[in-house]
């Protein structure tokens, strides 16, 4: 039985808001960020779900709660917690500046210092930008490509074993990793190059088969839009 999973980006938080690099570390939701997830709630509030999930992460766990609360046709008991999905890691990057931190990548990978991201992902691929981005890292602690792409190997793995004979679940991840999630699982990319960054409230919408293959069928659909999903 195939398994259909809502991959949903958690509110916005205090780092956002404040253009601070935001992987393990945490924040708190923001009142925009509540307020944006009432919306993502009430336009999932008719879809039943069999199981919820979040990472490990506060800002995505009471994300999830907000949705669980006002969803009215499940019944979804405890929300289990896979550290899988947490946010990429950026190392000694973590509460920086953004665009200061986007400039050293920039630099580690032979360019031009710029903090425009997806500037720097298009000229050096995926692969390349993790790996300058670790080679930026003073403490050289951030994820690289291959620890990154084992985790969510790992992730995706985990979450097939625990979907096996479910319909449907939902599941609230982190930006950098549902975006990364997309270059790898969603047939309309390159599978190297950027993709657009998931707003905070979005869904990504997948499909587990029979056989425990993911693959993503619509990518950072707006919270406004989900009725069209």
């Amino acid at each position: 039985m195939a398994t259909e999973v809502y991959l949903v980006r958690h509110g916005e938080t205090m780092f956002n808001q404040l253009n601070k690099v935001q992987g393990w570390a945490d924040s708190p939701l923001t009142v925009k960020g509540i307020n944006d997830l009432k919306v993502t709630g009430s336009n999932l509030s008719q879809v039943h779900f069999d199981k919820m999930y979040s990472s490990d992460l506060k800002r995505a766990i009471d994300t999830v709660h907000l949705i669980a609360d006002t969803n009215e046709v499940s019944e979804i008991g405890k929300i289990k917690k896979l550290p899988a999905f947490r946010e990429v890691f950026f190392g000694t990057f973590e509460g920086d500046d953004i665009d200061e931190t986007w400039e050293k990548v920039a630099v580690a990978g032979g360019m031009k210092p710029t903090n425009d991201v997806v500037k720097i992902i298009q000229t050096l691929g995926i692969h390349d930008f993790r790996e300058a981005t670790k080679k930026a890292d003073p403490r050289h602690l951030a994820e690289d490509a291959e620890a990154l792409n084992n985790r969510m190997d790992q992730a995706v793995s985990q979450l097939a074993e625990e979907t096996k004979g479910l319909g449907r679940v939902l599941i609230v991840s982190h930006g950098d990793f549902i975006k990364t999630l997309g270059i790898k699982y969603w047939d309309q990319t390159t599978h190297d190059h950027d993709i657009p960054f998931p707003d905070n409230g979005s869904v990504t919408r997948g499909i587990i088969d029979d056989n425990g293959k993911f693959k993503i069928i619509n990518y950072g659909v707006k919270n406004t839009d989900i009725p069209n999903l």
